[in-house]
């Protein structure tokens, strides 16, 4: 499949990374404006009882100490790999290796890869990992697979944790993401311009490479950043573009997703197709820019900002259905997604705070409350399950859900609680009325 982009295409992207930079995603100095103080958030407790636990101190881990809260590090990463083994990543401390001969990494940190087998919590694989940065390292493929991203290499890893190189890039590797059906990769590597890249590094399309210099040559300011899509079973690069900062491209197999400001607090999303051609996906409401994550191949959720600035769901499908919105009882930060396999279930996990976040009234870590997690059904947006993660992590991989949605792993008070939950509904693409779903 042959994918077309132009310069319109670049320009785009690159303006929807202030969706990752505004709003409630905006974090600031704990110093902050006058604002209008919420009530403090009532204690969370499950609304269901665990179908099991598993300690997580017997294991190695141990809660990361307060400095961390806010500075937005990955230091856990939760994942089913099928519905009865866990993949549990965390953190280890260990002293800081200060040796003259050789020039250290500050952030190079020591992670601990365990395997469990659900429900006994028996460990089938285990093994200790180093990485360079502090951001996120694992992220999962289907039929029990992950990737591995440390430096300029992603691995492909699976139950047995060996890892086994994949793609290696011109430079570091910054972020990366995938499709619902993981069919497609999407990356933001750091490559200056006149770096010279190694024979074995992954490439760049001639046509591409064409068109990205004939856009830099109309462009103000230096590109270091290089997004590229590509099939992940082949490694073949699809597309690939020069951004000027990191952004969030929400794909399917068909195409992306982008935003377009109408009047006043009117966004319409369109769904840019690969092969060139273009429809319309649906329209919302936000103060602020919308940010929008696919569930599955045919229904997204569009994360907007009410008239205080605080979030809110708003689940569409691909054929630009309104299938239901889900308006939160406090102010929230920082939200992230997690998704079963099947696009049936999702989880959303907020940071709970004491007042809405924005540019005039940025987020502190002493106004940090709590974590809260709202499992929900995709089809409704019916509430099926809210718990409260701890200790929190705020840059999220606390929570997993199972492949069939039946299953939900968060790590609560020291241990890995896991929740059995009845099968999910299916999604109706063409509902008769709008769901509001109820909290």
């Amino acid at each position: 499949m042959e994918l077309r982009h132009s310069k319109r295409t670049i320009r785009a992207r690159a303006a929807y990374a202030l969706a990752m930079a505004t709003c409630f995603l905006f974090a600031g100095p704990a110093v902050h404006a006058k604002r209008k103080k919420a009530p403090p958030p009532p204690p969370l407790r499950a609304t269901l009882q665990p179908s099991f636990n598993i300690p997580a101190e017997p294991l190695g881990f141990a809660a990361p100490g307060e400095a961390y809260l806010g500075a937005r590090e990955a230091l856990v990463s939760l994942d089913f790999i099928g519905e009865n083994r866990l993949l549990f990543t965390f953190r280890v401390p260990t002293l800081i290796e200060r040796n003259p001969s050789k020039q250290g990494n500050i952030f190079e940190r020591r992670i601990r890869a365990v395997v469990l087998h659900l429900p006994d919590g028996g460990i089938e694989a285990e093994t200790l990992w180093t990485v360079h940065d502090r951001d996120r390292y694992v992220y999962m493929l289907a039929n029990g697979q992950f990737l591995f991203r440390d430096r300029n290499m992603l691995s492909l890893g699976d139950a047995s944790l060996q890892l086994k190189p994949f793609l290696q890039f011109p430079g570091p590797v910054l972020a990366v993401e995938t499709d619902p059906a993981a069919q497609y990769l999407v990356t933001i590597s750091n490559e200056p311009q006149d770096q010279k890249p190694a024979p074995a590094t992954v490439g760049s399309p001639e046509t591409a490479r064409a068109q990205i210099t004939q856009d830099n040559a109309s462009s103000e300011g230096r590109k270091d950043l290089v997004l590229r899509i590509l099939r992940r079973d082949t490694g073949k690069v699809m597309l690939v573009g020069r951004i000027r900062d990191p952004i969030h491209l929400p794909i399917n197999g068909d195409g992306y997703l982008e935003p377009l400001r109408g009047q006043g607090m009117a966004w319409s999303v369109d769904l840019n197709r690969f092969d060139g051609g273009r429809s319309p996906a649906g329209q919302v409401q936000s103060i602020c820019s919308p940010v929008f994550q696919f569930i599955s191949a045919r229904e997204f959720l569009a994360t907007t900002c009410g008239d205080e600035g605080n979030p809110r769901l708003v689940a569409l499908s691909t054929s630009g259905h309104h299938l239901w919105d889900s308006p939160p009882n406090i102010p929230v930060a920082w939200p992230r997604l997690a998704t079963s396999a099947n696009g049936l279930r999702l989880a959303w996990e907020s940071l709970l705070v004491d007042h809405a976040v924005n540019a005039m009234a940025p987020l502190g870590s002493d106004d940090i409350k709590g974590q809260d997690v709202q499992v929900m059904d995709a089809a409704t947006g019916k509430l099926v399950l809210r718990a409260a993660a701890s200790p929190i992590f705020d840059a999220g991989g606390n929570v997993a859900i199972s492949p069939s949605g039946r299953r939900v792993a968060i790590i609560m008070d020291g241990k890995v609680q896991v929740f059995d939950l009845p099968a999910p509904p299916p999604v109706i693409d063409s509902p008769p009325q709008l769901h509001r779903a109820s909290r």
